[in-house]
């Protein structure tokens, strides 16, 4: 038996904006804009075209859900985003204007910098040592 996660919901106030912060800032590619009906949609970007992860952009429905937009965990670091190319990635984040939360440290396992998404979860970019 072989098991994988697959995706994981991330809750956004708008599609459309969510669409564009990965797509056009962080340059993730869209996999999926299915309309499901007049108010949802099944949304999925990644970093690569053929990635085994995707993240499903959810638009949050309701005073409850909306209160979880940009603290899914609950202001951890929520997502980790592995790059072969950190100078080029962090300065690509520079120009976007990504809001930088730490600058770049090197650790023991590589070089890592806190960013911060649109609606503010927190992400580590990191380029293994």
């Amino acid at each position: 038996m072989k098991n994988s996660i697959a995706q994981i919901s991330l809750l956004v106030k708008d599609y459309d904006e969510a669409i564009s912060f990965y797509v056009d800032k962080l340059k993730f590619h869209l996999l999926e804009d299915t309309y499901l009906s007049e108010t949802k949609r099944w949304v999925k970007v990644s970093p690569n075209a053929d990635a085994a992860f995707a993240l499903l952009l959810a638009k949050a429905d309701g005073e409850e859900q909306m209160k979880y937009v940009g603290n899914q965990s609950g202001g951890r670091v929520f997502l980790f985003l592995y790059t072969d190319d950190f100078d080029g990635f962090y300065q690509d984040l520079i120009a976007q204007e990504v809001k930088i939360i730490r600058e770049p440290v090197v650790q023991k396992y590589g070089k890592v910098a806190v960013f911060a998404d649109l609606y503010g979860n927190l992400w580590d970019l990191i380029q293994t040592a």
